[in-house]
Order: structure tokens, then C-alpha cells, then sequence
């Protein structure tokens, strides 16, 4: 953890977050984005103005607000701004990652659904209903095992703190 009198290393810091998001660009995230989001998780404020973020990653205000509009749309970062202030900061939820699967399950739900529907529509022992069907019951499956992960999740997490 960084203290006050602890110095960080700028340009290792700097290296990470292009490390990171060069990792997130190659699992699906767009490179922008990818950056922003890396350089949010790696200042120990957790928020930014998008202004730091094109200083710090050298880039236009543009291009930050394409990347920080997909983020929130994905549910990784909040805007928000401080009365009395002009400039939005953009940051991290606090329970991030929790935040973050709780949205990827209703897209889960939303796709468990529409198999469901096509299922109705193509019929049950049609080769095609037999793979939704299949579609169906993997995503029902997926959704039971992430509803016990988040309860061991918060479980592991409070006892962590608990022990802080």
C-alpha cells in the first residue's frame, strides 16, 4: 500500500497500465477504454477527471469521453461531480467487481430467456430447440453457481475486513 512517504515508480506505473490494458484490449475491451480503465484502477484515488486521464495516457479529451461513455455503459465507472465544480471525475465503484457480475448476470438472464423463447418457437425436439434447450439449461446452471460465488464472495470479503 502507498503511504505518504512511500515514492511510486511513474514510469513502472505508467508501463502497468498500458501492460493492463493491452491484456484487457486482448479479452474483448476496447484499447481506450482498456487504458482509462487500467489508469482508474491504478491511482490510489480511484477517480480522475478527464483531463488527468488525457494527460496521463497522452491522448485527446475526445478520446477519453468515447472510452469513459463505454465504461459506464458496461458498469465499470460513475461519473460524478463536486458541488461547485465545472469538471466531471470519473471513478471506480467501490465494490467493483461485484458491481460488475451482478450486471453480466442479467445479460445471462436476458440470454437464458431468449433461448427460452426460441425454444417456444422452434419446438422442444427440433435439433435447433434441442441446442437452445442446451443454451437454456447451461445458463441456468451458470446463473445458480454465480449466486452462491457472490454469497461466498461478500462472506470472504467481510471476514477479510473483519480481520483488518
Amino acid at each position: 500500500m502507498t503511504t505518504p512517504d512511500t515514492k511510486r515508480d511513474e514510469d513502472a506505473v505508467r508501463r502497468y497500465v498500458e501492460s493492463l490494458a493491452l491484456v484487457l484490449s486482448q479479452i474483448g475491451m476496447q484499447r481506450m477504454s482498456a487504458r482509462v480503465f487500467a489508469a482508474l484502477m491504478t491511482t490510489d484515488e480511484g477517480r480522475l477527471t478527464a483531463a488527468d486521464l488525457a494527460s496521463q495516457l497522452s491522448v485527446s479529451p475526445a478520446a477519453i469521453s468515447g472510452a469513459v461513455r463505454f465504461l459506464e455503459q458496461i458498469g465499470l465507472v460513475a461519473k460524478e461531480r463536486e458541488p461547485g465544480e465545472r469538471r466531471d471525475h470519473y471513478r471506480l465503484f467501490d465494490d467493483l467487481w461485484y458491481a460488475t457480475f451482478l450486471k453480466r448476470d442479467r445479460m445471462i438472464i436476458m440470454w437464458r430467456d431468449a433461448a427460452e423463447n426460441g425454444i417456444e418457437a422452434l419446438g422442444e425436439g427440433s435439433p435447433a430447440g434441442e441446442r437452445l434447450a442446451e443454451m437454456r439449461d447451461f445458463l441456468s446452471f451458470m446463473l445458480g453457481e454465480l449466486n452462491d460465488m457472490y454469497e461466498r464472495w461478500h462472506k470472504l470479503r467481510e471476514a477479510k475486513n473483519s480481520a483488518s
